[in-house]
């Protein structure tokens, strides 16, 4: 009697094909791709459309000093009690573009696409993915600016330095226009420093635009559905943004929490280098997550990991994220 095992089976199934065995792994049948597809996701608000847009990811070796109130080691920790690779910072960037049903608004612009060059597509992907979403530049209103830094400016610009919105109002915060077109705080600014680097990329950037720009102040309307709320620390000017729609409402937090965003969550007593002021960051941060908390806002980051949407709740005297649960359809 012959006995039919597994081997057996495996065995007669590659004769009768026609293909060999051989001790050892068989090769893939095709080369692995390498990269991600484009990343969007939209989920409604109401009756408004949101699509969070992903700009890519800055990685870098842990800066010295780069949380100024607390040592490496313990930097270290924490990023080992969130999963995260010690000694290494990732900075996620995800930019949004509301359909507010009168308005298409975009919430920041990401590096831009000469970074996208530089970067070797790393970073950047902001009008590619806008354009992968079905939604062409040109049919932007208007685009809302939470501050000058050139993570959230570099985008308003094309490759060779023409307006990437050219029929949209550009909104930027007056405080934070007003700081950054004042002469004497960049001559305050120590050469090299990465304030006097975003003094310069401003500079760039809206002279390119020919400061056509709309100023909007902290605590009101300033488009339907669309409340700023002053958010001062990171940046003197730094705003974020309240969308309403029916009872429905998400808290649009831009760098309340910077960079590594989920280390400062939990961590928000923390100052981070980037941080203008990390005393008023933290009091921002504190008073609007409290705030968060008990209205249960949703929050949609620029920071946090893709999607970068999520609920943040009181923890002690920290703070938790948690991701929204993913929805396969609007």
């Amino acid at each position: 009697m012959i006995e039919i095992t597994r081997r057996n089976l495996i065995a007669g199934a590659a004769c009768a094909t026609g293909v060999s065995t051989f001790a050892g792994p068989l090769p893939a049948f095709a080369p692995p791709i390498g990269r991600q597809v484009p990343g969007i996701y939209r989920y409604n608000v109401g009756d408004m459309e949101v699509t969070a847009i992903a700009d890519g990811a800055i990685k870098q070796p842990l800066p010295e000093a780069y949380v100024r109130n607390a040592g490496t080691p313990e930097v270290n920790a924490a990023l080992a009690r969130l999963h995260m690779e010690p000694s290494r910072i990732t900075a996620p960037l995800t930019a949004i573009v509301v359909n507010t049903g009168t308005k298409l608004v975009a919430f920041d612009t990401g590096l831009g696409p000469d970074m996208f060059q530089r970067s070797k597509g790393a970073v950047g992907q902001f009008h590619a993915n806008l354009a992968a979403a079905g939604i062409a530049r040109e049919a932007v209103d208007a685009v809302i600016i939470s501050h000058m830094h050139r993570d959230h400016v570099g985008g308003l610009l094309t490759s060779d330095n023409n307006p990437a919105f050219p029929n949209a109002e550009i909104m930027v915060p007056e405080a934070e226009w007003a700081f950054w077109s004042d002469d004497g705080n960049l001559s305050r600014m120590a050469a090299g420093s990465i304030p006097e680097i975003n003094f310069k990329n401003n500079r760039r950037v809206f002279g390119a635009l020919g400061k056509h720009v709309t100023r909007y102040a902290a605590g009101r309307e300033i488009l339907p559905g669309v409340t700023s709320l002053a958010a001062p620390g990171h940046t003197p000017g730094h705003t974020a943004h309240i969308l309403s729609s029916g009872q429905k409402r998400v808290l649009v937090q831009a760098d309340l929490t910077a960079y590594s965003a989920l280390l400062f969550v939990h961590n928000p007593g923390w100052h981070v280098f980037f941080d203008m002021d990390g005393g008023i960051a933290e009091s921002s941060r504190r008073r609007i997550y409290d705030m968060v908390a008990v209205e249960e806002l949703v929050v949609q980051g620029y920071h946090l990991p893709f999607p970068a949407l999520g609920h943040i709740d009181k923890a002690g005297q920290s703070y938790a994220f948690s991701p929204a649960m993913w929805n396969s359809m609007l």
